[in-house]
Formats: structure tokens, C-alpha cells, sequence
């Protein structure tokens, strides 16, 4: 199997998430701080999880997106598990207005490593 044919293959295993988030005015600064940790944690204590990218609207500082990556549904489950993730979780259900949890398909898997390359490299 080439290099192209194996990330291919980890592309169909992998899983792609896209949160579209809401949050009360009121709580807007305690949850974008809640959500840049979980993130940061996220991605530095578990290897199966690829990205997470919390994003905010300019148009509107309530609405957030999160680039999600998990390496497997198995990644994914143990990631919601983490007493990080359940930290944000518990403490952020106040917070939130609506909650949209977008499931996306790869349509060019191989660009993954040449996205993260070029980030390594301009470090």
C-alpha cells in the first residue's frame, strides 16, 4: 500500500466534525476561555485527536465553529470521556443557547499532511 492508498484508508476511519455553537452574551468571555483550554488540551494529552479548532464569527462574537479531527470513532469516544472534555461540558451546558454537531466527509484526504506540514514548517 503507497502513501496515498494509507492515508486514504485512515481517511475513511477517521472522523470530521464541524460544531456550529451559540452561547449567552453573558458567559461569552468564561466560554471562549473554557473552549481555547479544551482544545489546547485536547490535542496535546490525546494522540487520536487531530485537530480541534475553535473558531469565532466576526459577524456575530456568539456563534462559534470548532474544526473537529478524531483519529477513529474509538478516538473520538475516549476523547468524551477525558475529565477535560467533561469539565468543558459540565461546565459550559449554561452557556450554551444551540448546539450543532455537523458530521463532514474528507473529499481530499491526501491534503491532510500537507496542511499540518506547512504549519510545522513555518514554526
Amino acid at each position: 500500500m503507497d502513501k496515498s492508498e494509507k492515508m486514504n484508508a485512515d481517511a475513511d476511519k477517521m472522523i470530521f466534525r464541524v460544531s456550529e455553537i451559540g452561547v449567552h452574551p453573558e458567559y461569552l468571555a468564561d466560554y471562549l476561555e473554557m473552549a481555547r483550554e479544551v482544545g489546547r488540551k485536547s490535542v496535546e494529552l490525546e494522540e487520536g485527536v487531530v485537530c480541534i479548532f475553535p473558531m469565532q464569527l466576526e459577524r456575530d462574537s456568539t456563534r462559534l465553529k470548532i474544526i473537529e479531527i478524531y483519529a477513529s470513532q474509538e478516538a473520538y469516544e475516549h476523547h468524551i470521556q477525558t475529565a477535560h472534555f467533561q469539565t468543558y461540558k459540565q461546565g459550559t451546558l449554561h452557556m450554551v443557547s444551540d448546539l450543532d454537531l455537523v458530521d463532514c466527509k474528507a473529499l481530499n484526504p491526501q491534503s491532510l499532511p500537507l496542511i499540518f506540514n506547512k504549519i510545522r514548517d513555518k514554526e
